[in-house]
């Protein structure tokens, strides 16, 4: 094995409700011969609160901007992870999306239908239709 060979990099969006499941996720992407980009293993959760939020936000766009494509893991998408795909089809970057487990043997490749949203997300005033298409690159966030 070539432990210099270039491997293409792979920003992870998941929901915080799955926080406990990051190091599944991070063992999923390396075993598919790509580094991870996990901002929960990057920054914590939000570094305890230790610097604002947004600032948190703004460099995992910066990562995705960067990644040569974004995984989402969990079938319920959450706001900060709709905004991460939203971004990401802006950019360009190829994406696909997989369930949510405590062990990556478990983890399957989902279709867009898979997908549903957090009630946080459904009481924003689009609706679920509305929120497809963003999933699907066909409609912007505001």
């Amino acid at each position: 094995m070539n432990t210099h060979a270039p491997m293409p990099l792979v920003y992870t969006a998941q929901s915080k409700l799955a926080f406990y499941c990051r190091d599944a996720v991070c063992e999923f992407v390396l075993q598919r011969g790509r580094v991870p980009l996990h901002p929960f293993r990057l920054f914590d959760y939000f570094l305890g609160d230790r610097v604002a939020r947004d600032e948190i936000r703004r460099a995992n766009f910066n990562l995705v901007r960067r990644a040569d494509a974004l995984w989402v893991f969990g079938g319920c998408l959450a706001n900060g992870v709709l905004a991460e795909i939203a971004f990401a089809h802006q950019e360009g970057t190829p994406m696909r999306f997989f369930s949510i487990a405590t062990r990556a043997s478990e983890i399957v490749e989902l279709g867009l239908d898979d997908l549903s949203f957090e009630e946080e997300l459904l009481q924003g005033g689009l609706s679920v239709a509305d929120l497809r298409q963003v999933v699907r690159g066909e409609r912007r966030l505001a």
